[in-house]
């Protein structure tokens, strides 16, 4: 198994620099990692180191809370893409789903599909804030709205992925969309309980740990 094609190898606070991005995409090009994941701001650098890499780059939308407009995160997204990204994390709007307003959620995931314009769109469920039945129903939205991946988490709420809420949301979408674990994976038998719970990806600052933990 090549567990770098797994990795979305990921810098993602505040605080990080343009000189910390050049050095996640430099390894992220020595690994052979699936994409880097950053900030928006990042997409046009990220692109230019990257290309000719085989290396995805991935950025998050309406991060970390999705508590923003539906339409500010579809212009988000949509200048992420023309700014060069591959792929668009985005995250729901978790008071909506917790108020049981699905169509406002399923809406606001669409508009993000809309204007990602047939690039990689995976959904940001933060599942620790979430009851198994609206972790379920949250899949079942970004299915409806088309989207490719649901994602556990930001990593920036009270706890990230567990295999518990990979295997729900697995068992949730089926075969009509994959799912991401991000939030707390820090080694490679993390990493592979995450796989076997039936991640096809893997958010990761520990990306480097991990490889070398598969070795």
């Amino acid at each position: 198994m090549e567990i770098n094609k797994y990795i979305d190898h990921t810098l993602l606070k505040a605080d990080a620099t343009s000189a910390q991005i050049a050095k996640l995409c430099a390894e992220a090009r020595e690994y052979k990692f699936a994409s880097v994941c950053v900030n928006t701001c990042y997409v046009p650098l990220c692109k230019k180191l990257l290309e000719g890499s085989g290396v995805e780059v991935c950025c998050v939308v309406g991060f970390p809370l999705g508590a923003m407009a539906t339409v500010s995160k579809a212009f988000e997204t949509a200048q992420a893409v023309k700014d060069g990204a591959d792929e668009v994390d985005m995250v729901i709007n978790v008071g909506a789903a917790k108020e049981g307003n699905w169509q406002y959620v399923e809406d606001d995931i669409r508009a993000v599909v809309e204007a990602a314009d047939g690039k990689l769109v995976k959904v940001i469920i933060e599942a620790c804030l979430l009851t198994d039945e609206e972790k379920a129903e949250a899949c079942r939205c970004a299915v409806r709205a088309k989207a490719h991946y649901v994602k556990t988490s930001t990593g920036f709420s009270t706890h990230g992925a567990t295999v518990e809420d990979v295997r729900l949301m697995k068992e949730t979408v089926g075969d009509k969309a994959l799912v991401k674990a991000a939030g707390g994976i820090r080694s490679y038998e993390d990493a592979m309980a995450m796989i076997e719970a039936g991640a096809s990806r893997l958010g990761c600052s520990a990306g480097i740990k991990i490889m070398e933990g598969a070795k």
